[in-house]
């Protein structure tokens, strides 16, 4: 008789599922009406650059946070990132100019190149890696609906309120994310104490090379997700929406009883076959968004699009830690975030430009960024070739 496997729900494993939630929310509260605080401050034709410039200092960032998780310790990175958020959602409305807002997102990006690239690490320490794509599925479930939540959270409170109300609401949800991270334990062993060595990176700390298939799917499959904060705020406005959460909140929603499913799947069946099925899915959503020129468009496109991440996020991540070392985790999960700054930023950058506040050009710009999405596939299929030739 087979012994029941042990629960992979542990006091310590919820702790860290609800400081992400947490985290999430607080950074993610603020976007859906960042597109209508710029053009107050008078750069509307700067749109492109709310997300960009997030990104590139969290791609940035990412070498140092996988270096100082890998030697520093899991919990001390997770707490940079969330002290980030807390200080940046102070500040904003504090420095009301142009250039101030833009400042404000270079440092604001941070606080994701640190906490995401240690927890993933966390999870890998306490979970056995026959159920890393359950776990992870369930802590992305977790990380997404503060995804959802945040949006409708945010939105609400300034319409209700004002924006800068909102903005010390997401300071508060990112300082609750600190006080939990810090009643976790440590699973760094042995850990070292800081030191100003650990800044000093070399092109060996940037990035694990074993782990550049995953960034590379990583890379072209999230430049939707820049294409989408860029553009659905205003396309959401366009359609009549007064919520411009709500699209984040249908797509969020839908993407979590998905996630958790996905998960066990992928440890099950292989993260390939999965992660193809989530991408196709991710292809048909952006198509339908651009299709779609109405409220039932935008929805369904936002609950195919939850779904096709849903299925895509959990075998992606678990996949990144399977082909990296046990000692590189932490700089794996970082070239896989390093990669996914890059397409979410690329993809806002490229929305942002072709865009230009010229609401009719949206569903090119869509069925644009479906077709990338195709490209990732295929590089699935020829990796997959080639690695099962040289097995």
């Amino acid at each position: 008789m087979s012994e029941k496997p042990e629960s992979i729900y542990t006091l310590q494993f919820g702790l860290l599922c609800l400081s992400s939630l947490l985290f999430s929310a607080s950074f993610n509260m603020i976007i859906p009406e960042l597109p209508n605080y710029l053009t107050s401050l008078g750069g509307a034709e700067h749109k492109g650059l709310i997300i960009a410039l997030f990104t590139l200092t969290a791609g940035i960032s990412r070498p140092f946070s996988g270096r100082l998780t890998d030697k520093w310790g899991r919990v001390p990175v997770m707490a940079i990132g969330s002290i980030v958020c807390v200080i940046c959602s102070l500040l904003y409305p504090l420095l009301s100019s142009v250039a101030g807002f833009f400042l404000l997102r270079l440092i604001h990006g941070f606080s994701t190149g640190f906490k995401p690239t240690a927890t993933s690490a966390y999870v890998a320490d306490i979970i056995p890696s026959n159920r890393w794509g359950e776990a992870l599925g369930m802590h992305g479930l977790c990380f997404s609906l503060g995804g959802a939540i945040g949006p409708a959270v945010g939105s609400a409170v300034a319409q209700t309120f004002d924006i800068h109300t909102m903005f010390y609401c997401s300071s508060a949800f990112a300082l609750l994310s600190i006080v939990i991270v810090m009643n976790i334990q440590e699973t760094l062993i042995p850990k070292q104490k800081f030191s100003g060595n650990m800044l000093r990176i070399s092109r060996s700390d940037i990035i694990e090379r074993r782990a550049i298939p995953a960034g590379i799917v990583t890379l072209l499959s999230y430049s939707a997700y820049g294409v989408i904060l860029t553009l659905i705020p205003d396309w959401s406005e366009h359609l009549g929406i007064g919520n411009k959460g709500l699209f984040f909140t249908a797509y969020t929603l839908t993407s979590i009883g998905v996630r958790f499913v996905a998960g066990k799947v992928a440890d099950r069946h292989g993260r390939i076959k999965v992660m193809l099925v989530g991408l196709l899915i991710i292809s048909v959503s952006l198509f339908l968004l651009g299709f779609g020129d109405s409220i039932d468009g935008l929805l369904l496109g936002a609950c195919l699009y939850g779904i096709g991440t849903g299925i895509l996020s959990p075998a992606l991540n678990a996949w990144t830690i399977d082909l990296s070392l046990p000692q590189y985790r932490g700089k794996a999960m970082a070239t896989m975030y390093i990669a996914l700054e890059i397409g979410i930023g690329g993809g806002a950058l490229f929305a942002g430009y072709i865009y230009r506040d010229d609401i009719s050009r949206v569903p090119y710009i869509m069925y644009g960024n479906g077709i990338v999405i195709l490209f990732s596939v295929i590089y699935i299929l020829y990796w997959d070739l080639i690695n099962k030739k040289q097995t």
